[in-house]
């Protein structure tokens, strides 16, 4: 029998290192190309769900122009509603379904054309068939723009880019309309609030662990994310100082403005919670702690309803995570420990 030396050991150790790293990248890349197929056909489904409503909707227009009587409708305003039906429906058929801006246009300029409409004075049948559909098409919308966000998420990871693991699917487009609101009036898209500037933390352990939130939309409680602790600044606040006093508010760790390093990145971020849109800017800071307890106990209410719980990440546990974290190019940045040392301007991330 031969026996290998010690350097045929090592080319073993090292060739079984390099075979073991194959195996487990080549894992990671079929569970996200995987996930990333299950994410468009979501998207696609959800897709052709909303379409199918809206075409409902200018089918249940096109019957209320039709037989609606003057109290409910004028003849003017009973043209008007005919001819934006008869549009959405002419956008579906030319875009073959494709929820497009013209489509948008087009559904935002039926919703105002129902302005005028006293559904009071509709026939009982109608007026109810034409709430469900609203309703309908809300959900319809929220699932779509749901799945839209799951998928444009998994395709802005670096790995996902640099592979083309997408391949040649086009990146789906959020779709965006008006909605009837209470006592007929029109909720415009995109009404965004305009928050505050806020700092997140990325606070790290003796390990190089990172340590990461679990937090839920009230609105949509069965989908988590993970996200970096922080909060708001003040008026007239340092950015600096917002981190300490955050970081010791929601962690219980005491946190010095020396131990805080940047900002390192920004974020322009517009997010949806518990049903209103805001728009922000987040100034990402490095803060190294000793491994340690976290004592949340300081929650504010609203915290205590969206948090459900902590977690210290690997930087090898994000790289393959199919969680949702923010931002989305976290798990790339902590890959390489330089991310975390001040450039000098802040790295726009996403």
């Amino acid at each position: 029998m031969t026996l290998l030396g010690p350097t045929g050991v090592l080319v073993v150790i090292v060739v079984t290192a390099v075979l073991l790293l194959v195996i487990v990248t080549a894992a990671v890349l079929v569970a996200r190309a995987r996930r990333l197929d299950r994410l468009h056909v979501r998207t696609d489904a959800a897709a052709a769900g909303l379409a199918a409503v809206l075409d409902r909707r200018a089918a249940i227009v096109r019957a209320i122009a039709a037989t609606a009587g003057p109290v409910a409708l004028a003849d003017g305003d009973r043209r008007a509603l005919r001819a934006a039906a008869r549009a959405a429906t002419a956008t579906r058929a030319a875009g073959e379904g494709v929820l497009d801006t013209e489509r948008e246009e087009a559904e935002n300029d039926l919703t105002r054309a129902l302005v005028p409409l006293d559904t009071a004075a509709l026939p009982a049948d109608l007026a109810a068939e034409l709430a469900d559909v609203h309703a309908r098409v809300s959900v319809a919308r929220r699932i779509y723009n749901d799945a839209v966000r799951d998928t444009r998420a998994l395709r802005g990871r670096r790995m996902v880019r640099w592979l083309r693991l997408a391949g040649t699917a086009p990146m789906p487009p959020y779709f965006e309309i008006a909605e009837p609101g209470p006592d007929g009036v029109v909720v415009e898209p995109a009404a965004v609030h305009v928050a505050q500037d806020a700092v997140r933390a990325v606070v790290v352990d003796d390990d190089g662990r990172v340590l990461l939130f679990e937090g839920v939309d009230p609105a949509r409680p069965a989908e988590a994310f993970w996200f970096a602790p922080g909060g708001g600044v003040a008026t007239g606040e340092d950015p600096v100082a917002a981190v300490a006093r955050t970081v010791g508010e929601e962690t219980g760790l005491e946190v010095a403005a020396e131990q805080v390093r940047g900002p390192l990145w920004v974020r322009e971020v517009v997010f949806e919670a518990d049903g209103t849109t805001y728009a922000g800017r987040e100034l990402f800071h490095a803060v190294h702690v000793p491994s340690g307890e976290i004592d949340a106990t300081a929650f504010t209410e609203h915290e205590a309803r969206t948090v459900r719980g902590h977690r210290w990440w690997t930087p090898a546990e994000l790289a393959v995570t199919l969680d949702v974290v923010h931002p989305h190019q976290l798990p790339d940045l902590l890959a390489d420990p330089r991310s975390l040392e001040p450039g000098p301007v802040p790295l726009a991330i996403h």
